[in-house]
């Protein structure tokens, strides 16, 4: 998903990185790009004024319904695609595209929409989920055992007091479960303090775990690489925006690896010659302007990295040069309060 802010002229929302993302993506008149994060359409929109065709795939079906207007203003070079980007190999059976664009994040729009629940800066249902659907942040708040909420904290959210969170939180769900934004973010709060120095809210850290969590941002990252590489033609460019270091973790050492400078994998044979199945664009990481960042503050931490697809054959896949964490799969864990509450 896109991060992005209102420009306050029109109202609509502006992609980070739009001029950097279309340099290094490239398109052209005739081309096929598919553009895996749709959101609001900021990125399609720019790629279908150079003359390509768009392929643009959102797991937000209200993204998809708003984008509904533009797919008729450009027939025949938009076609909207409800679902999740790791699933570009499925889409791509429309065209081999030249080209693939991840922005990778929640949106403003889910940000600023209470009823969503990403955010506590308004009150809202503790919800989280892009696609509307499965598990929501409630379920796992109030259904994971403490352990598992301790690791998603430390791990996705890299905080600090996650022991401490998920104990009060275990304790405090037996006779009242969470169920609005606000509620969680006080709980946390009202646990762990509030430096005056420090800007970001105490609970700002365990939202951003949660919402990682709910929606497999990591998971799907890692197969999305891994799908982009496979149906990518020759000479075909595939352009990452992340908004997190876990993130840009992931894209660089993909890129590193599949470039061969990365060194392989310890876990597969090593071979004489590891063929590059990219090769890089630029001198590494692209960050947003000065500029850029006074405008929108949420593009202060964007980075954007970029690859070349050669014609070699796709690599062997191995998740482990990832290093993504080993967290619970939700319907394989159930937590005192289920058994507590008889479910």
């Amino acid at each position: 998903m896109m991060a992005s802010s209102p420009d306050a002229g029109n109202g609509r929302h502006i992609p980070v990185l739009l001029d950097e993302v279309i340099a290094a993506l490239q398109p052209a008149k005739g081309q096929l790009i598919i553009d895996g994060t749709f959101g609001a359409g900021g990125y399609t929109k720019r790629i279908l004024e150079t003359g390509a065709s768009v392929t643009a795939v959102d797991r937000d079906p209200s993204a998809i319904q708003a984008g509904r207007a533009m797919e008729k203003e450009y027939a025949g070079r938009l076609t909207l695609v409800q679902g999740a980007f790791s699933t570009l190999d499925q889409v791509a059976l429309l065209g081999a595209p030249n080209g693939i664009v991840l922005d990778i994040g929640v949106s403003s729009m889910q940000i600023d929409e209470a009823e969503r629940g990403f955010s506590f800066q308004k009150d809202g249902p503790l919800d989280m989920r892009m696609s509307s659907t499965g598990p929501s942040a409630a379920d796992v708040v109030n259904r994971l055992k403490i352990g598992d909420l301790a690791r998603i904290f430390n791990f996705l959210g890299e905080e600090r007091h996650a022991g401490r969170i998920a104990r009060m939180i275990d304790k405090r769900r037996v006779t009242e479960p969470f169920t609005r934004t606000r509620d969680l973010a006080n709980a946390i709060e009202a646990l762990v303090g509030r430096n005056p120095k420090v800007p970001i809210h105490p609970a700002t850290r365990v939202f951003q775990a949660l919402r990682i969590f709910v929606n497999d941002e990591l998971g799907e990252l890692v197969r999305a690489l891994h799908a982009a590489e496979r149906v990518l033609k020759p000479g075909g460019r595939l352009v990452v925006v992340t908004f997190h270091s876990l993130e840009d973790r992931i894209v660089k050492r993909f890129f590193s690896d599949r470039s061969g400078t990365g060194g392989g994998s310890r876990h597969l044979p090593q071979l004489e010659q590891r063929l590059a199945s990219f090769t890089p664009v630029g001198k590494g990481i692209v960050a947003p302007s000065e500029a850029e960042a006074l405008r929108n503050p949420r593009a202060r931490s964007a980075k954007l990295r970029a690859g070349i697809r050669t014609d070699n054959p796709p690599l062997a896949e191995d998740h482990s040069i990832y290093g993504l964490p080993n967290l619970p799969i939700f319907h394989e864990t159930q937590s005192l309060f289920d058994k507590r509450m008889g479910s």
